[in-house]
């Protein structure tokens, strides 16, 4: 296999930049390039660095690490040197002339890493999320993905599962055996309680995704009841138009940002009333389908008929917000009949305690999402995909009748194979080269 090199640590300058060399003409390309013997395994040395017309190009921290006790399970080199763009330059030509290697396309090392098993494909997606980590939660999360605890209960889950199988095709190879047809019930309990897991799980992972995509809050309300103001406020930014002209948002605008370490995806929508206007029309329309997605709706009213018009798209959990308690003596709440789960408070954009209730409120329902962090979550469409086929599976083999065994070990192996692809025992050619060409070169 071809010898692959790039930089692990970005391009940008700065004050080291780390090379990374994996394949077998690591050392070749130690020695060429350091005119010295290749220094012991996981000893760094600091050599001269050489081009091919024996000029020096800077001076280099150099280790080498042998497989398969490496990141990739293969030779690796590494080269720290200074991170100016002429010497990166002039380093990576030197070596690429050496034809010892060639560069490495996104996401290579870590699925030659794969390849070599030293990590599987959920660990490898846990990698991915560790980089792109903003917050402390989603470090957290990915840690534990890239420790390998989805890839433990994948594996328990599975194991579990071709034992249902091998019992339930000991009837069909046995058949002279005193064993019971189909499924023993035994069997059928095992496999009604897998289920089960996995449904429990599938569920509880929705509220964990949230610390790796962020907590979705839409605002909605009325034309110039402040929503604007309202996502300003919270942002800290001017992110969004404010006019005393009704209308103006006609589009959803959405910032995302920390707010007490937690990932907030905050939307403006288009007010909500009857409108004439074709585009206002398609931005209400918008502004309702995002809103049936949201984890979180605030909709602003400052007046009771605003009020009335946007509660039926309020949900549990939700709240209504009387805006601009500024500019009116009589307080609001509780002159609208709600929901028992629906609270509402009054507020001002304009005031930084009630801005900061509102944080508070938003701080409390992150909470409320992570509290299942501790279990080793699904964070991907690919994950609830293979998880929901597994399901299927099961659910299908205790449905077949007694007479026909061999059908339901079908579905059970269909559902041991749903599980192989979850972690990338099952060759699926297409899934790695998505999930790898995500990564950053280098990586």
């Amino acid at each position: 296999m071809t010898s692959i090199i790039a930089p692990a640590s970005g391009t940008a300058k700065s004050g080291v930049i780390v090379i990374r060399v994996s394949g077998n003409n690591s050392k070749k390309l130690i020695e060429t390039l350091s005119a010295k013997a290749c220094p012991k395994p996981r000893f760094a040395s600091l050599r001269q660095i050489f081009d091919n017309d024996g000029n020096i190009i800077d001076n280099a921290l150099v280790l080498f690490f042998e497989g398969p006790n490496s990141f990739t399970g293969e030779d690796v080199a590494e080269f720290h040197i200074h991170g100016g763009p002429s010497v990166l330059a002039a380093f990576m030509s030197a070596a690429l002339k050496t034809n010892f290697v060639e560069l490495a396309k996104p996401g290579e090392f870590s699925k030659r890493a794969f390849r070599n098993g030293k990590m599987d494909l959920t660990q490898a997606e846990g990698l991915a999320d560790l980089i792109d980590a903003e917050t402390e939660a989603q470090r957290k999360q990915a840690i534990r993905q890239m420790r390998g605890d989805l890839k433990n209960q994948a594996h328990i889950w599975r194991n579990e599962i071709v034992d249902c199988l091998a019992e339930a095709e000991a009837y069909i190879d046995f058949p002279d055996e005193d064993l019971p047809s189909g499924l023993s019930n035994t069997n059928r309990n095992r496999i009604s309680k897998l289920s089960t897991s996995l449904k429990q799980h599938l569920d509880r992972s929705k509220s964990a995704q949230k610390i790796r995509d962020g907590l979705n809050i839409i605002i909605i309300g009325a034309p110039n009841v402040g929503k604007s103001s309202f996502l300003n406020a919270i942002c800290g930014r001017e992110a969004a138009i404010v006019s005393s002209i009704a209308g103006t948002t006609r589009d959803i605008v959405e910032v995302s940002f920390i707010l007490k370490n937690n990932l907030i995806s905050l939307a403006d929508t288009a007010g909500l009333r009857e409108a004439n206007d074709i585009i206002e029309q398609e931005g209400i329309k918008r502004a309702l389908e995002k809103a049936k997605d949201a984890d979180l709706i605030f909709g602003l009213a400052s007046n009771k008929e605003e009020a009335e018009f946007i509660k039926p798209h309020l949900n549990d959990g939700d709240y209504l917000i009387w805006s601009k308690s500024d500019a009116r003596d009589s307080k609001l709440i509780g002159s609208i009949e709600l929901k028992d789960t629906i609270s509402e408070i009054e507020i001002s954009s304009q005031n930084p305690d009630d801005i900061y209730t509102i944080e508070e409120i938003i701080i409390q329902k992150c909470v409320t999402t992570s509290e299942n962090l501790e279990i080793a979550p699904l964070t991907r469409i690919r994950h609830y995909n293979a998880i929901e086929r597994t399901i299927s599976h099961l659910d299908n083999a205790l449905m077949i009748d007694d007479d026909n065994p061999e059908i339901a070990c079908e579905e059970l192996r269909m559902s041991a194979r749903a599980l192989g692809e979850f972690v990338g025992i099952v060759g699926i050619e297409d899934i790695y080269d998505r999930i790898f060409s995500s990564f950053c070169i280098g990586k």
